[in-house]
C-alpha cells in the first residue's frame, strides 16, 4: 500500500499542530487536552434532545447508533436509548501517537457486550468496524469518513477495556472529545479511538482504519508501546 505524499503532508499538519487544532480543558482538573481531528467541521450534536444539526443546510436530525452487517437483524438506537443502558466508568490513562499521555481520565459508556446482546452476529463475523459521522478533509484509498476496525474478541476482553463512551469526567461529550459517541481504547493509541461514532459494522475481516489507510507506518493494532503503560492493580470500574 503506496503512501501518497499530500496525506503525508496532511498528517504532519495534523501532528505539528496546525489547521484544525484546539484545546480543551478537563472539567475534573483544568488539565489541557489536546485536540486532533482530521473531519471537517460539518455537525454539532445536542445531547439534551439527542438531535444532530448540519452546519451547511442547518437541518437537525434525531441521532442513531446503527448496528449491522453481518447480523441477523439490524438494529437502530436513539440516544436517549443508547444512555439508559447499563453503563460503565473507568478512569484510564489516553495515549497519543504523537507521544503524550493524558493520565487518569474518566470515562463513561457502554462494555461492548452490552451492545452485543442486542444483535446476534452471523457466522464468521470476527471483526467489528466502526464509523464515523460527517466526512474526511483527505480521502486516502477514497475513505472518505474516519473508520476503525477491532477484533471482536478483544472488545469483548475485560482486560483490554475497551468502551463505546458517551460522557466524559460525568458530562457528555463535548464535540471535540467526539460527541455522541466515542471508542475508548486505553492500550491503543488513540487514533483507534474512533470519535463520532454512529454505525457498528459486523464484518469477516479486519479493515484498515483511516489513520492506516492513509500512513501505513501507523499499523492496524496501535498497541501502546509497553513502557508507557502504568501498571493498574485491580479495577477502578464503577
Amino acid at each position: 500500500m503506496a503512501n501518497h505524499p499530500g496525506m503525508t503532508r496532511l498528517l504532519t499538519a495534523v501532528l505539528l499542530g496546525i489547521g484544525a487544532v484546539a484545546l480543551g480543558v478537563n472539567a475534573s482538573g483544568g488539565r489541557r487536552f489536546p485536540t486532533r481531528t482530521v473531519e471537517s467541521d460539518i455537525f454539532e450534536f445536542d445531547p439534551d434532545s439527542g438531535t444532530i444539526l448540519w452546519k451547511e443546510t442547518g437541518d437537525s436530525e434525531p441521532f442513531f447508533l446503527t448496528i449491522h452487517g453481518m447480523v441477523e437483524e439490524t438494529v437502530k438506537l436513539g440516544y436517549r436509548e443508547l444512555v439508559g443502558l447499563p453503563a460503565t466508568t473507568q478512569v484510564v490513562d489516553f495515549h497519543c501517537v504523537e507521544g503524550w499521555t493524558i493520565p487518569d481520565v474518566s470515562w463513561t459508556g457502554l462494555r461492548f457486550e452490552v451492545l452485543l446482546a442486542l444483535v446476534t452476529p452471523l457466522p464468521g463475523a470476527d471483526y467489528v468496524t466502526f464509523h464515523a459521522l460527517g466526512e474526511t478533509r483527505a480521502k486516502p484509498m477514497d475513505q472518505g469518513w474516519y473508520r476503525e476496525s477491532f477484533r471482536l474478541s478483544d472488545l469483548l476482553d475485560p482486560g483490554q477495556r475497551i468502551l463505546l463512551a458517551s460522557h466524559m469526567d460525568g458530562e457528555p461529550l463535548s464535540k471535540q472529545r467526539g460527541a455522541p459517541l466515542r471508542v475508548i481504547a486505553p492500550l491503543r493509541l488513540a487514533y483507534k479511538s474512533i470519535k463520532f461514532v454512529h454505525r457498528i459494522e459486523f464484518t469477516d475481516t479486519m479493515n484498515p482504519g483511516w489513520w492506516t489507510l492513509a500512513n501505513p507506518v501507523y499499523d492496524i493494532d496501535a498497541n501502546v508501546p509497553s513502557p508507557r503503560l502504568r501498571p493498574r492493580p485491580g479495577t477502578d470500574d464503577a
